[in-house]
């Protein structure tokens, strides 16, 4: 299917665009499974086989691809535009267009989550609302909750589909709405530049981190209400929830590291090196389903860190097309 063109809005782009010299696959003797690559740089998606390293596939997509989300069947890849109006549809065995959602003017999709019920969740920071659309491999179907002033950069959703969150980074602000009822709930000011979150399994506790403060804050997650700040690593952009809800890691772009929080104690209970300061740029962190293995996004030299989590070991870096930073993992 051929993509429709796309209407764009500058943006303005991280720091450090320099690529690094290509690397050769690194092969794995004990992972499987597919990463998915969202290329901000190089406009494109990758595939890449865990097995072998290998970059499989790579399509070209809208200009500044973001955050990506899997189907609940797997079968399709979404891609954010930032920089434009819509979410993009390949298929995950070949990369194949499927369908473009073409949603408000000045829409600047950054994050979209795919919903177990099949619906998707779409923050538009350039609207300031949030989109819910139904069918997005098909006919879509739209509904716009909110508007105006700055909106969601990134989001979360519980696991009945029934509430979402956004932190808003020029406010600090982060944002509850019921999906049931297509309106905000709650609207909190928790500190300077909240950018990170990320949900518990339960949905009763929401993570989110000040990249300003350099710290990490446990809220309640209907009333928004802090209930522990966490010191972790400069920069804390990315926040990433372990599957048994046991610990929350945050990417520290200033660092170079992860700060891995006991959700038990709200304490750091460990760091773990990765990038080695902020040259690399890291941000996006995925965890493997099973929680062993974690994949940090270093969009400055085009790879993809492998962390295995109980070690803290850096087991070996993928190769990505210029500046890889949305993630999604199939094992």
């Amino acid at each position: 299917m051929r993509l429709a063109t796309l209407i764009v809005a500058p943006v303005v782009l991280a720091a450090c665009t320099s690529a690094s010299p290509p690397q050769e696959p690194v092969p794995s003797d004990s992972v499987t499974g597919t990463m998915f690559v969202a290329n901000k740089r190089g406009a494109s998606l990758s595939r890449i086989d865990l097995a072998t390293g290998e970059e499989t596939q790579r399509a070209d997509t809208c200009e500044n691809p973001h955050e990506l989300t899997v189907s609940p069947d797997e079968s399709m890849v979404m891609v954010a535009c930032y920089s434009g109006r819509s979410v993009q549809v390949y298929g995950t065995d070949d990369l194949v267009p499927v369908n473009e959602v073409e949603l408000g003017e000045r829409a600047r999709v950054h994050a979209a989550l795919w919903l177990d019920d099949g619906r998707v969740i779409a923050g538009a920071e350039g609207r300031g609302s949030f989109y819910v659309i139904e069918d997005s491999a098909g006919t879509p179907a739209l509904t716009e909750i909110g508007g105006g002033g700055p909106g969601a950069h990134l989001v979360a959703v519980n696991a009945d589909g029934s509430m979402a969150w956004g932190t808003i980074i020029p406010t600090g602000e982060v944002v509850r709405y019921d999906l049931s009822g297509a309106s905000e709930a709650t609207r909190v000011r928790i500190g300077d530049q909240i950018e990170a979150l990320a949900l518990s399994p339960d949905g009763e506790t929401l993570w989110v981190s000040s990249n300003a403060d350099s710290t990490a804050y446990r809220l309640d997650a209907m009333t928004l209400e802090v209930q522990a700040e966490v010191a972790t690593g400069a920069v804390p952009i990315r926040l990433a929830m372990h599957p048994s809800g046991d610990f929350v890691v945050s990417s520290n772009y200033g660092t170079g590291d992860l700060s891995v929080i006991d959700t038990a104690t709200n304490e750091v209970v460990r760091t773990i090196p990765v990038s080695d300061g902020s040259d690399a740029v890291q941000v996006t962190l995925v965890f493997s389903e099973d929680g062993s293995r974690l994949y940090a996004a270093e969009t400055a030299t085009d790879t993809i860190a492998e962390v295995d989590f109980a070690s803290g070991e850096v087991l070996r870096r993928i190769a990505t097309g210029p500046g890889g930073d949305g993630l999604a993992v199939i094992d």
